[in-house]
């Protein structure tokens, strides 16, 4: 992977998604989903995604920046033949990593990567978090709709057929917000869970060549 190929993938996703909704949107889907719930709960649910996609394109715009980064600590070590200045002048995590081993004396760096891995991996915790709130959200909705539709049920006071299409049409629309709610919590939970999982293995991939270059090149420069 390159380093500037995972905001380059980020982007293309998010074209891709946005034109799945633009097709459902002109076949009238997305308006039959919202117009249907009365919950309101996919209002909800779609906002929160939007808002979470856009935290996972900055991070990926953050994330690709430290693989620039690391690229270049790469390529000076590469002209320097493995040595690296005294002085780093690298920003960001890898920036702060370099600075802290810089004034480590025993050279043991295993502390320091496992530090830059859990705080790679702590960035894209709300995303997670983001990710399962969709889901209940979701089974929420499922539980309001089965609700609103039991409700007239328990309204029914005496056998009248007149009054039976009115029932039907009330109980069709509590379906329609569990069906609704379900499907868009569903949809939503699962395309975020994959944009952060490309975003979690660009960081383990990140991480995993830092503690190589680490341990061929840095700790030896430290010892």
């Amino acid at each position: 992977m390159t380093d500037t190929n995972l905001v380059y993938r980020a982007l293309i996703l998010l074209g891709l998604i946005g034109f799945g909704f633009y097709l459902a949107a002109e076949r009238g889907l997305v308006t039959l989903a919202l117009d249907a719930d009365k919950s309101y709960i996919s209002y909800v649910i779609l906002g929160l995604y939007i808002l979470a996609s856009c935290h996972w394109l900055w991070l990926a715009y953050t994330l690709t920046a430290e693989r620039r980064r690391f690229a270049s600590l790469e390529g000076e070590l590469v002209a320097n033949h493995g040595e690296l200045n005294e002085t780093p002048t690298e920003e960001g995590l890898l920036g702060e990593f370099l600075a802290n081993l810089s004034k480590k004396k025993d050279g043991d760096a295993s502390a320091l990567l496992t530090a830059f891995g859990d705080e790679l991996a702590n960035r894209h915790a709300l995303g997670q978090f983001a990710s399962d709130v969709l889901l209940k959200l979701g089974l929420l909705g499922t539980i309001v709709g089965f609700i609103l539709m039991l409700l007239p049920v328990g309204e029914i006071e005496q056998f009248d057929p007149s009054l039976m299409q009115q029932l039907l049409s009330s109980m069709s629309g509590g379906m329609a917000v569990a069906l609704y709610t379900t499907l868009a919590g569903l949809i939503t939970s699962t395309l975020l869970k994959l944009q952060y999982h490309i975003l979690d293995a660009s960081a383990a991939e990140l991480a995993t060549r830092l503690t190589v270059l680490t341990d061929v090149h840095l700790t030896r420069d430290a010892a």
